[in-house]
């Protein structure tokens, strides 16, 4: 429980060592994507357009702990996933890994689709062992028995190493993916909403497949999910992210007891709860804007109840709180948000 409660502090610069405990630490990342003007727009000489998908992002993550990031479809939860695995690179800003220069850190990524993300013509046992045989992590001789270690541990048997994908349910597909990407023995993992496309029962399996796992093997973890419970359950520290920006960063407890931003508040008043039953929820109002013209100073202010003329003009930074939260607010910043602390 003193995990939760750790100051998230946003690292200043990646390139210090002034907190060793940092297995990754985010510096002002941006990804803009060109978008053509058009013939009309180009005839006009209206001025290049790009999509802001990434505007400026900071953030850390301590060794063997899992950081989520939550928002709303379109946010940049996935194309800051992709960035931090190495499979795009950023407009601007530093993605830095501790150990990028140490033999053996290896990263990997499991998908949100696992039927997708797997080969309909290899079997099981040719995708687990195409990372090991890639890397020559292993003799050709110690492949096969490793890939039946890895089916053993995810909760499946070495005989489906000869199944094909299509012959698995969508629960098993997502075990046969993330024994694939153990077989390349990573340090760090990037799970990109692994479980929105399995039913409840199932993603508890594998969330806790998942928990136990970073256990047994200490492994660091940037979890993407839209679904606050699932993010309540495998979370030391949470982002809440909005149009390319964070809105808010905190333990995972502090952040489900004592939210802050406006919009950290909307998302956690639309869950289901008990004692609510029955009685109609305030929807979150309007919807996002689109990140190729984005809004003004905070980006939130078109939709939030409390934005004033500051709101609209000036762009809130991050901002450290009592409680080891950090939130990009000016109406908490002014306290005309009265401020509540995790116990």
């Amino acid at each position: 429980m003193n995990a939760l409660l750790k100051q998230n502090a946003a690292p200043q610069s990646p390139d210090t060592d002034e907190a060793p405990g940092w297995a990754l630490q985010v510096h002002d990342v941006t990804r803009h994507f060109p978008v053509s003007n058009g013939l009309l727009r180009s005839a006009l000489g209206s001025a290049p357009r790009a999509v802001r998908a990434i505007d400026g992002v900071s953030f850390g993550i301590r060794r063997g702990e899992t950081f989520s990031l939550v928002g709303e479809s379109g946010c940049g939860k996935s194309t800051l996933a992709r960035l931090v695995a190495g499979l795009d690179k950023p407009s601007s800003g530093s993605v830095a890994f501790a150990d990028a220069k140490q033999v053996g850190h290896r990263i990997q990524m499991i998908f949100q689709d696992p039927y997708a993300s797997l080969n309909p013509r290899y079997r099981v046992g040719t995708a687990i062992a195409e990372p090991i045989r890639f890397q020559k992590l292993l003799p050709e001789a110690e492949v096969m028995p490793r890939v039946h270690e890895l089916l053993r541990q995810v909760g499946l048997s070495p005989a489906d190493a000869q199944k094909f994908p299509h012959e698995f349910s969508g629960g098993q597909r997502q075990r046969v993916s993330i024994a694939r990407a153990l077989a390349g023995n990573p340090t760090f993992l990037v799970c990109d909403e692994p479980t929105s496309a399995l039913d409840v029962s199932v993603q508890a399996q594998i969330l806790n497949l998942l928990k136990r796992l970073q256990e047994q093997l200490g492994l660091t973890c940037l979890f993407i999910s839209h679904n606050l419970a699932v993010i309540n359950y495998v979370s030391h520290d949470v982002g809440v992210m909005y149009l390319g920006r964070l809105a808010e960063v905190a333990p995972t407890r502090t952040l489900f007891e004592a939210p802050k931003h406006p919009y950290t508040q909307m998302l956690l008043a639309a869950l289901p709860q008990l004692e609510n039953r029955g009685r109609d929820k305030a929807p979150i109002l309007g919807e996002i804007p689109s990140p190729l013209e984005p809004p003004s100073g905070c980006t939130f202010h078109p939709r939030c109840p409390h934005a004033n003329a500051r709101c609209q003009a000036e762009k809130p930074e991050l901002h450290a709180q009592p409680d080891g939260s950090q939130v990009a607010c000016h109406a908490v910043a002014e306290r005309r948000i009265p401020v509540i602390l995790a116990s």
